[in-house]
């Protein structure tokens, strides 16, 4: 039963930083360069991706894992000065 309503939480959490990022990505309040919306987007799918591989769901593992892996380079690229 605990288990349960961790994994709940676990995935409420993860789905509402991607969709957090992905409203202020369409607001125009971050850009797809910024480092907010893919550590956003990052942390969200891994949390989600967690729980999918919990669950033994293999198409969500998939676009879990692949959205995190998608927000790593523009983590590691540096920023350039203006």
């Amino acid at each position: 039963m605990h288990s349960q309503l961790a994994y709940q939480t676990i995935s409420l959490t993860g789905a509402g930083l991607v969709l957090i990022g992905y409203a202020a990505l369409q607001r125009g309040l971050l850009s797809r360069e910024d480092r907010l919306f893919n550590l956003l987007n990052f942390v969200g799918s891994a949390l989600l991706a967690w729980v999918a591989i919990g669950d033994r769901r293999l198409g969500f593992i998939a676009l879990e894992v692949i959205w995190a892996l998608l927000s790593v380079p523009p983590l590691l690229r540096r920023r350039e000065k203006t």
